[in-house]
């Protein structure tokens, strides 16, 4: 669906912009089609579509609403990044192409969260920047989680999981470390929290009544 019929159907004017994950048995990203290799492409799409211009380039008769947008953000820094700074690079550029705020990938350890916001601001980020959190739900992710989304399980979490017999254990630990993640970074005045919750909505639920 094109932008135009989104925001005409369904009323959406705010989006969260991503390229997308690169697929499994692909060594690298590749985009499909007449698909894009960088968010910052899209995110210039979407500017020109404010300015009245469809992906062709043909003028648009009227422009009735505007998007505004987001982007991803990596505390842990994005897999094919070389370093962190280059990361931050690349924040930054996607905020002075026009993204005003970024949602991190998941973490469980606030400390790398804390330390790369600290890091962003000094290179001059200044969106905002929300954590993007997800409960711990079954032993499998205790080696799962860091392979697929390239973030270190913290020694702590990885120890109390050990102790877990069977995923229902694990479970309510992953509802644990989450509330206290939570109440965390609400102590630090963080703009919001979003949430991932694929395979995690009775847990995000159960945290939820804990933390609001």
């Amino acid at each position: 669906m094109e932008l135009p019929a989104i925001r005409r159907s369904i009323g959406i004017t705010d989006l969260l912009v991503l390229r997308g994950d690169k697929a499994k048995h692909e060594p690298s990203f590749k985009p499909e089609g007449n698909g894009y290799f960088h968010a910052i492409e899209l995110q210039e799409q979407i500017n020109s579509f404010n300015k009245g211009l469809f992906v062709d380039g043909e003028q648009m008769k009227e422009i009735s609403h505007t998007f505004s947008y987001g982007v991803a953000c990596y505390p842990e820094k994005h897999e094919e990044a070389p370093n962190i700074d280059t990361d931050i690079y690349w924040l930054k550029k996607k905020m002075e192409t026009g993204a005003e705020y970024a949602v991190t990938q998941l973490f469980y350890d606030n400390k790398k969260f804390f330390e790369f916001v600290e890091r962003a601001r000094k290179a001059g980020v200044t969106i905002p920047i929300i954590p993007g959190i997800k409960p711990f739900a079954k032993l499998s992710q205790l080696s799962m989680v860091p392979k697929t989304f390239k973030v270190d399980i913290p020694e702590e979490l990885a120890k109390e999981a050990m102790k877990c017999k069977d995923d229902a254990a694990a479970k309510q630990l992953g509802i644990e470390w989450c509330v206290e993640q939570c109440r965390e970074l609400m102590a630090h005045g963080l703009p919001s929290i979003h949430f991932y919750s694929i395979g995690a909505v009775e847990s995000i639920k159960e945290v939820a009544k804990q933390i609001y």
